[in-house]
């Protein structure tokens, strides 16, 4: 398998784009077919999807910096463009979901109430219309919110995953020392016994030449006494 930054970024590419097409067939179809509960559940299934597309976004951050740089523009470019096709589900989850907020408030009003009227019963719609028109407006700042966390979030993300590969490569780089270091242990100790080998080899053929030189002494020495 190959695990080079290109390859992963690529794989995640594919799988972002897998993602967001299966994304948007639900928000556009699926989702607006259902109501009440179901679709609340659908909601929830798109918005635990629509983190993993986010999640494989800060992967594709993370590879860009290990690119050569003679390719890095070009998939930075791709990069942007696959944000912006995220935005855009991420968009169209925030319009559907106001839709079925404004679908649940206005699921209560009858239809003889006109909420413009002057009698006590158009007040009283009118008052429930301005309280729904109030909650939404709370919830679309809750929701801008959540983004901006989700953001944050992202961004803490890509710095840890960013600094876990830094300390992967220093942890590899301290590795290959190691076994270049060992390497030269072996060459070293491989040295130091051929050396001890060849002090004794010497000194062997000192004691050699001495014992030969003590020898020829003793001979001359016997020579001229019996001689």
């Amino acid at each position: 398998m190959d695990n080079s930054p290109t390859a992963l970024f690529e794989n995640y590419d594919e799988d972002l784009k897998h993602l967001l097409s299966n994304l948007k067939s639900k928000l556009e179809g699926d989702v607006k077919l259902l109501k009440g509960e179901e679709r609340k559940a659908a909601l929830k299934r798109v918005t635990e999807e629509l983190d993993e597309a986010q999640e494989t976004v800060a992967q594709m951050e993370v590879e860009l910096p290990s690119m050569p740089v003679s390719i890095r523009q070009v998939y930075q470019g791709r990069l942007a463009t696959s944000k912006q096709a995220l935005e855009k589900v991420k968009k169209s989850l925030k319009d559907v979901r106001q839709e079925n907020q404004r679908n649940e408030l206005f699921a209560g009003f009858p239809d003889r109430d006109d909420p413009y009227t002057d009698d006590p019963s158009g007040f009283s719609s009118r008052t429930r219309l301005l309280q729904g028109t109030e909650r939404l407006a709370d919830g679309s700042k809750r929701l801008d919110n959540a983004h901006r966390i989700a953001l944050e979030t992202e961004d803490v993300g890509a710095d840890i995953l960013r600094n876990l590969r830094g300390q992967r490569e220093q942890l590899e780089n301290t590795r290959d020392s190691l076994t270049q270091a060992d390497s030269s242990i072996d060459r070293a100790a491989g040295t130091l016994k051929k050396m001890i080998f060849k002090m004794y080899q010497q000194k062997f053929v000192t004691g050699g030449i001495i014992a030969i030189l003590v020898l020829l002494i003793i001979i001359v020495l016997w020579s001229k006494i019996h001689g």
